[in-house]
C-alpha cells in the first residue's frame, strides 16, 4: 500500500511527524533483556549457554577455532570474496580519512595542552544472523576498528560460513557464535570463555539494541539501531525505475522499514507509484511496511521536510535536486546522483551502512573511527602555574571548594 502525503511551506515538521508514525513503536523488551544481562552476570558461561540453547543456535564451543575460519574462508565463493575484498579496501580508505591527528596548543600563560586521540583497547563487532547473515556488517565493523588502532577487535555472530569467511578476511582476532542479548551480555560483562570488551558495535535485533542500550554506561556503543529507512527526494530528469527499485531495496530489511519519497513534480510522483507497484509484485522479499509519497509544494519545501525526517538514507536524483547536497545538515548518508543506488553503500561504496535510524540523524553520526577512539587533553602547566592560580582560586572559592583553591595555590610560587 502506497500511502500520499502534501507538505508546504511551514508543514516540514508535522509532516514528518505523521511519516514517522506510520511505522508502530516496537514493542517493550526492557525487562526481558534486563533479565537476560543478569542472567549471564551472575551465571557467565553456563547461562550464556543456556540462552543461546533457547534462542540461539546453541553450537559449542562459544568461540570459533582459527581452523574453522580457515576452511570457511578457504570455501568462500570466489565472486563472494571478491565482493568483500572491494568492500574491505574502500571501506578501509574511508575510515582511515577520518582519523585525527594529535595537536599542541601552547596558551597564554604559558601552559601547554597536547589533544591526543587513541583507540579503545579491544572492541566487538555484533553482526546479526536472523533471516540472513550478514558478511558486510562484519567489514562495516572490524575495518572500521582496525583502521581506528584497535589492538584487538572480535567478531560475535549467530555461525554461518559466510560471516566466519569475512572475520577471516578482514583479520578479527576472535570470533564468537552467539547471538541475541545474551551475546551483547558476553561481551560487555564477560565469561569464563569471553573476554569483556570496551565498545560493542553493530546492528541487531530490538533484544540486542535494547541490551547495547542498557549497557551503554558499561560499554562504549555506536547507537541504537532501529528500522532502516530511506528518503528519496527528486526532480525533473530522475529516472524513475531506478528510484522505484531503490526504494523497494530498502524494503527488504523489514516490514518496519521505512520508504519515502518526495518531490515537487506531481507527474514525476504518480509515475514513481506506478512503477513502485509493478515492480513489488514480482519480489516477494519485499516488507510491507510504509512507502509513502510526499507531495511538496516548492523543491525547497521537500528539502524541509528531508531536514525535519532526518532520514538514516537520503538519495537525491534529478539535476535539482542534486545540486542540493552542499544544504543537507541531517542526514546519515546522502547519495547524490542517479546512479548512486543507496545498496551500494549497504556494500561496496565505501561509506559505512551502520547509520543513525528514526531521526537520530540530527545529532548523531554512522559508524567511523571515532567510535573506536578517545580524545584525551595532556596538561604541562610548568611555569604558568602562578597564573593560573591568581585565576582560578577565586573560581573555586566561589563555587566552595576551599581545598581546590588550596591545592592551585599551593603552586603559587612554583
Amino acid at each position: 500500500m502506497i500511502e500520499r502525503l502534501a507538505v508546504r511551506a511551514g508543514d516540514a515538521d508535522a509532516v514528518a511527524a505523521a511519516v514517522r508514525g506510520l511505522v508502530p513503536a516496537p514493542a517493550s523488551v526492557h525487562e526481558v533483556v534486563a533479565g537476560i544481562l543478569a542472567s549471564v552476570l551472575d551465571g557467565g558461561d553456563e547461562a550464556l549457554r543456556m540462552h543461546e540453547r533457547r534462542f540461539g543456535g546453541g553450537q559449542e564451543p562459544v568461540r570459533v577455532s582459527e581452523e574453522e575460519l580457515a576452511t570457511a574462508l578457504a570455501g568462500l565463493d570466489p565472486a563472494v570474496r571478491a565482493g568483500l575484498e572491494v568492500a574491505r579496501e574502500n571501506v578501509g580508505r574511508i575510515a582511515a580519512a577520518g582519523l585525527g591527528a594529535d595537536a599542541e596548543v601552547t596558551l597564554g600563560q604559558g601552559q601547554r595542552i597536547r589533544a591526543r586521540e587513541v583507540p579503545v583497547g579491544r572492541a566487538a563487532v555484533y553482526a546479526p544472523g536472523g533471516r540472513h547473515p550478514y558478511p558486510s556488517s562484519v567489514v562495516m565493523g572490524v575495518v572500521c576498528a582496525r583502521a581506528a588502532g584497535v589492538p584487538e577487535v572480535v567478531v560475535a555472530a549467530p555461525a554461518h560460513d559466510v560471516i566466519l569467511a569475512a572475520s577471516a578476511l578482514c583479520g578479527a582476532d576472535e570470533v564468537y557464535r552467539m547471538g541475541g542479548a545474551q551475546a551483547v551480555a558476553a561481551l560487555a560483562y564477560g565469561t569464563e570463555s569471553v573476554v569483556p570488551v570496551d565498545v560493542i558495535v553493530g546492528p541487531g535485533s530490538l533484544y540486542v539494541q535494547e541490551a547495547k542500550r542498557q549497557l551503554s554506561g558499561r560499554v562504549g556503543i555506536d547507537g541504537f539501531a532501529g528500522p532502516s529507512d530511506l528518503l528519496v527526494l527528486a526532480s525533473a530528469g530522475a529516472a524513475v525505475r531506478p528510484l522505484a527499485l531503490d526504494l523497494l531495496a530498502q524494503a527488504e530489511h523489514g516490514d518496519d522499514s521505512l520508504v519515502v519519497a518526495s518531490a515537487a513534480d506531481v507527474a514525476l510522483l504518480d509515475a514513481l507509484s506506478r512503477e513502485l507497484q509493478a515492480l513489488a509484485r514480482a519480489r516477494p522479499t519485499v516488507g510491507s511496511g510504509p512507502k509513502v509519497l510526499v507531495q511538496a509544494d516548492a523543491l525547497d519545501t521537500a528539502l524541509a521536510f528531508a531536514e525535519a525526517l532526518a532520514p538514516e538514507h537520503l538519495q537525491l536524483a534529478g539535476a535539482a535536486a542534486e545540486a542540493l547536497a552542499p544544504e543537507v545538515t541531517r542526514a546519515g548518508c546522502v547519495f547524490v546522483g542517479i546512479a548512486s543506488a543507496t545498496a551500494f553503500g549497504d556494500y561496496v561504496a565505501g561509506s559505512n551502512h551502520a547509520l543513525p535510524t528514526a531521526g537520530a540523524a540530527r545529532f548523531a553520526s554512522g559508524l567511523h573511527v571515532g567510535h573506536f577512539r578517545r580524545r584525551m587533553h595532556e596538561v604541562h602547566v610548568g611555569a604558568a602555574a602562578p597564573a593560573l592560580a591568581r585565576a582560578g582560586v577565586p573560581i573555586a572559592e566561589a563555587e566552595g571548594f576551599a581545598v581546590h583553591a588550596e591545592s592551585m595555590s599551593e603552586r603559587m610560587d612554583g
